[in-house]
Order: structure tokens, then sequence, then C-alpha cells
């Protein structure tokens, strides 16, 4: 370090070393999430030729060299030259920052791609990158070298280490075969240079189908192939869908309806003052007028998650920005005037507002806008800037809503009422719930307790040390008290099997004792209002039978805390006890005492029993198989599944909440037929030794 600083200090980074200097400005990281923003940027363009209407068609694949490929049916990459740079349009596309033909020069009425550093990012990150255009009839080809063209020297397979000769005086777009009479398009193939990318980052597939699939519902009529061949097993996806975001919601919603799924179209203009390109090369700030498109397919359900996604131009938004913030603003505006309108019908005060929790609980929405050059904040376009595309947004809404609210249609009527029911029941039960916290207080043995009397609990107000075990049945109940410690551990029995709540309604559940009054016991609320720091314990442990009744009861158990009480699975404060299935007594020669062992499975037993019998020991016959928890003394309960030090907990997780709602709805939900399938299906990988009967 040095206290001199001057001109010569300074550095100028040229063309496309900026990007290799600083990858995070562009992509975000040198991680998984940046090496995936390189092939969404790659597949947006491809997106955008299909959303021109050109190509229905779009092939990714991932090769087992680690390199990915991308294949449109698109126009195909200009290969004629640029006058003012004197390269060819695929050089230009992938070796020129802010190059691109998304500047408003009419060959897109809107895209995805705006800043023009897409393709060209991606080449400078890359160690090699291919690129073959169908176009008139011939096939144009161009290699690079860290964003470099050049000519690698194959002997075989494409590799990335070939020997690699730069241009030196001119660049070649070189035509390696001819094209179908009418076949265009282009072939991207990169190596991301592991020279800037982290060892570990890799192509995330669930990433990639998940985006396909989004794009799919998107792009009505676009088809899009995943081949994953990194594996032995080659495994290919392929999405298209017609419906569109309609189709789209259906997909993501899982809870029962409340509403239809209404879909909402329409535009507005706006002005804007933007530097335009002129003939003879100079920027003038000029005032144009926009069109701003506003597509949007929402309905509420039972439930009371809020499913969104916002996208400009077929990209996602995932941070929202203003047309996100036009949608929720205007539909809290919307139905705050319709319930103060029905005000009598729902009993509702004056003094009773709606929020914006309330509106959205079981919401499930998709909100598209297509708007020429928007403005994002980065490049990774997570966050609309637009200003005016709020109120655009807003008019629209506002304009479907009063038409939907005022119609005299049976069913406009009848999905009306059902939805002013459902917000005003979850403004309530917010009022409730804030009551409740206000006045919930940990109670100690000296206070009075408004709690369950067939709760046992513990002495400790530390609510990380303390343990709510939730058994099955009084008769358990009965060998846990003598089995547990008194000073961490409480006890919470239930009857029997308690209510499915993937299939009930909010009030079903809260109606229901067992359900309520574990809800109560917990302390902490339930759905929206549900606040894990006022749990009342560190620990659930759930504590059922080791048969195919106790495994029902325990799922019943998980449904509940899924639906209501997620952040404790979340958390990983959920867990499920594992009481053994036998007790093995060996018998010890002389006046040594007998050894008492347990064992969890049929598989465990066996292997015990193989090596007494090899050890040439001997045990009590017959082996005692546990048919439930109330078989069980205090002492062996308390030894194998309650005592910290000997007992086997399993910890409910939840990796991806998504796939476990779908699993959750197909196993406990309303729909019988896909259950029946799953279970025939799967008929074939149950093991009827398994089977408790």
């Amino acid at each position: 370090m040095t206290a001199e600083y001057s001109a010569h200090h300074l550095q100028v980074l040229e063309g496309l070393e900026a990007v290799r200097k600083r990858p995070g400005m562009y992509i975000g990281s040198n991680g998984s999430p940046g090496l995936m923003h390189c092939l969404w940027e790659i597949i947006d363009n491809a997106v955008d030729e299909a959303v021109a209407g050109n190509g229905t068609k779009i092939d990714i694949i991932l090769h087992a060299d680690g390199s990915v490929e991308v294949h449109d049916r698109g126009r195909g990459i200009p290969v004629d030259v640029e006058p003012r740079t004197g390269l060819t349009g695929v050089e230009v596309v992938f070796t020129k920052l802010h190059a691109g033909g998304k500047f408003g020069g009419g060959s897109y009425a809107a895209s995805g791609g705006l800043h023009g550093v897409g393709a060209s990012v991606v080449n400078a990150l890359s160690e090699r990158l291919d690129v073959e255009v169908d176009r008139g009839g011939k096939t144009y080809a161009m290699s690079f070298h860290r964003g470099e063209p050049g000519i690698f020297k194959d002997t075989g397979d494409k590799r990335p280490d070939a020997p690699f000769t730069p241009f030196e005086e001119k660049s070649e777009l070189r035509v390696v075969g001819k094209a179908a009479r009418g076949v265009t398009g282009s072939r991207i193939r990169y190596w991301a240079d592991r020279q800037i990318f982290t060892k570990d980052a890799a192509f995330q597939l669930a990433d990639l189908e998940t985006r396909a699939r989004q794009t799919a519902f998107l792009v009505p009529g676009l088809e899009i192939v995943i081949r994953d061949e990194r594996a032995d097993e080659k495994n290919e996806t392929s999405y298209r869908y017609e419906g569109g975001i309609s189709e789209f919601v259906e997909y993501l919603a899982t809870d029962p309806p409340v509403t239809d799924t209404w879909r909402i179209q329409g535009e507005g203009t706006f002005k804007e003052t933007v530097p335009v390109l002129q003939a003879d090369g100079h920027m003038v700030s000029t005032e144009v007028e926009r069109v701003c498109g506003v597509d949007i397919a929402l309905r509420w359900g039972t439930g009371y998650d809020t499913v969104a996604r916002s996208f400009v131009n077929i990209i996602a938004t995932p941070k929202g920005g203003t047309h996100q913030q036009g949608f929720e603003q205007e539909l809290l505006k919307v139905l705050r005037a319709q319930v103060e309108q029905n005000a009598r019908r729902l009993k509702v005060s004056a003094s009773d507002k709606l929020e914006k929790d309330d509106v959205l609980a079981g919401l499930t929405a998709v909100l598209t806008v297509n708007v020429p050059e928007p403005q994002f904040e980065g490049q990774t376009k997570e966050v609309l800037g637009t200003p005016a595309v709020r109120q655009i947004v807003a008019q629209v809404l506002r304009k479907d809503l009063a038409e939907r609210f005022s119609s005299n249609k049976r069913d406009d009527k009848s999905q009306a009422t059902q939805l002013l029911d459902k917000v005003v029941a979850e403004m309530k039960a917010r009022v409730s719930a804030r009551a409740h916290k206000e006045t919930q207080r940990r109670k100690n043995a000296l206070e009075s307790s408004t709690l369950p009397t067939k709760l046992v609990d513990c002495r400790t107000n530390d609510v990380e040390r303390s343990e709510l075990f939730i058994v099955e049945g009084d008769s358990a109940l009965g060998t846990a008290k003598n089995a547990r410690n008194s000073e961490f551990q409480a006890l919470l029995p239930i009857r029997g099997k308690i209510l499915n709540v993937q299939k009930a309604s909010v009030g079903d559940m809260l109606s229901n004792a067992e359900c309520a009054s574990i809800i109560q016991v917990i302390g902490a609320g339930s759905g929206r209002t549900f606040d894990i720091d006022a749990a009342r314990y560190g620990k659930i442990i759930l504590m059922s039978d080791a048969d195919v009744d106790g495994a029902h009861i325990r799922t019943l158990l998980l449904t509940l805390f899924f639906r209501y009480m997620r952040p404790l699975i979340e958390h990983g404060r959920v867990f499920a006890a594992v009481p053994p299935l036998h007790r093995v007594i060996v018998m010890n020669p002389g006046s040594k005492p007998n050894e008492t062992i347990y064992t969890y499975s049929e598989q465990e037993m066996h292997a015990l029993l193989a090596k007494l019998r090899k050890a040439g020991k001997r045990w009590h016959e017959p082996i005692q198989r546990y048919k439930g928890l109330g078989e069980m003394d205090a002492e062996q309960l308390a030894t194998t599944t309650m005592d910290r030090g000997g007992r086997l907990l399993r910890r409910v997780r939840m990796e991806d909440a998504e796939a476990a709602g779908r699993v959750f709805e197909l196993l406990m939900g309303n729909e019988v037929a896909p259950r029946r399938e799953f279970i025939i299906d799967s008929s074939d990988r149950l093991s009827r030794e398994s089977i408790d009967a």
C-alpha cells in the first residue's frame, strides 16, 4: 500500500475484461446460481424468438462433459456484416457488450433481453463457446475461447482444452454445411470457465426443469425439451402447455378452490423520455408512447398460503417490482371497498380493516406484463422499476374486479360471496390471534392455567430444553408419566386418529378438540399468524405405536403441522419417536445378570439372533414383540424412547416445500383417483413381511 494515488494507478478494462474481472456484477455470483444465470441468458434469447413468433421448440442438452447446449428454431443470429464495426452479426452479439437487436430497432416488440450483454457475458465466462447458425440455406459456425474468436483444433469430440488459434487479422464466420430449405435457428454450446466458477458450481436439473415448465406455461404452444446426458441413465423431459397462465395457476394451487381461476387481461399506455439512436449514430432524448399489456390469472383456495409469481416479458421477477405493487395495492383496495359495502351481512364493524395478508391468504396468482424496454434494477432482472406500470396494472385489475363483483350471474355472485366470507374470516382470525398473543404468557405452577386439563406439563420455563410428547392414547400416557423427566418433558395425550386437516376447512380444524388442544398447548397460533418465537416447547415429539395405525396417526399429525404450523418443521423442531419392536433377553451363564437388547426392525432382530447364535449365546423364548407403547413398563419406555441418553428420534425435514405440499395433497387430499393410481403403481415396492397384520 502507498499513499501515492495518481492517474497511472487507474485501470481501464476493455471489452469483456470487465466481465471476467467482476462477474458478480453481471451474473450475481460465481457459484451455482451464477452458472444457472448464464444458462438463463441463452435460454431467454431463444424464448424471445419464440415469443416474437419464430419457432415453437427449444432443446436444452446437459452434456456428459459438463457443457450445455441450447438449440432454438428462431430466425438465427444475423450472419451479415454490421456496418459500424465491420464484424459479422454473430461476432458482434458474442463479443460486444451492450450490442444486440433489443434496443428498439423493431426486431422485438417486447423481450427479456434488454441490456445486450447476455450472450457476450456468457461467452466471456466460458472456456469454450461454439455457435452454429442455420440461415439462408447454409450452416455458419464460429468458436470462442474466453471471449476471443478463433479456431479449435479438434481431433475427435469437442473439448475446451483442444489447441486454440485466435484470429489475428480478420475473424472468419465459417460455412460448415447446408441447411434444409426453410430451416433456421441457432445452436449454442459452451463450457463454463472453471477459472471463474467455483469447483462445486453445477447445473441444477431441478431448477432447470422448474424454469422450463414455467416458461412453457407463459408461452402457450412452445415446447421445451430438456435432455440430461450426465448420468449413465439418460433423462429427457418435455414441457408444452396450451392453457397459458390459467393452467399455470391450476398447477401451482394445491388447496380446494373458493373461486374459479379468474383471467384478467388489459393494457394501458404511458409516455417516457428515452434516448433514441438516430440514423447518424447519435442518441437523442425523445418522448415515446409505450403500450403495457397486462395478463393476470388468480384464484383463491381454502388454505392460507400465498403463491404468487410475477413476470415481465417472460422474465421472472422473484422480488416483485412496480407491477406487483400495483397488483397487491389494488387488490386490497377493491376488497376493502366490497367489505365496507357488505358490512352488515359480513358482521364487520367500522373499526375492522382488512390488511394485505388477509387478502392474500389462500391466493394463487400469476401476473405477467409486456413492456417495451422495461427498467430493471440490475442485470439479474429480479425487480421491475418502471414506475408507470404500477398504475396500469391497478387500472386493469380495478375494472375487471368491479365487473365481477357487480355481475348478476349466479356463479359470479356465489364466488364473490364466498371470497368476501373468506377474507373476513382471515381478518377475524388475525384479530383474535393478536389478542390471544398479547394475553398469552407461559404459566408456571403458581399461576392459573387455561391449558387443556389433560396436558401433563413440565416445570422448566426454558423453551430450548423443553419437550412436548404427543402420545397416542391414555394407556400410553399412564406409562409415559412415570417414564418422563418431569423437569423438561411434557405430555399431551390424543384420542385415536385426529381430523385429516388436508380435507377439512379451517373452521372444522379449529372446532376439532384434538387439533385445537395441540395448537393451544404449543401456544404459537396457527396458519399465517403462527409465531415460532411464541412456541412453548423446543421439541415436539410424536410418540405413536410401531404399527400401521400408529403410522397413520403420525401422518395425520404431520399433516396438521405441515398445513398450520409449518415453521416448526422448517426449523427442525418436529420429531418422531422410534419405539423398539422387539425385546431380546440374552441369558448369561452363572450369576452374571441377563442382558436386555432392543431391536427396531425384523432385519435388525434376525441379525442380532444370528450374531448371538454364532457366539453360542442363548435367549429367552418367545421374544417379546411390542404391539404398542402401552405394553412397556415405565423403565422400558424411558430407556428406549424418552431418555435422552438412549432414545432414537427421527427429525422431520422439509427440503422442498412445494414437493412436500404435492405429496400431502396426493396422500391426504380430496382427490381419490390420483391416490388410487399412486397406491396401485407403488404396490410392487411393498414387502408383505413389513406389514404388521
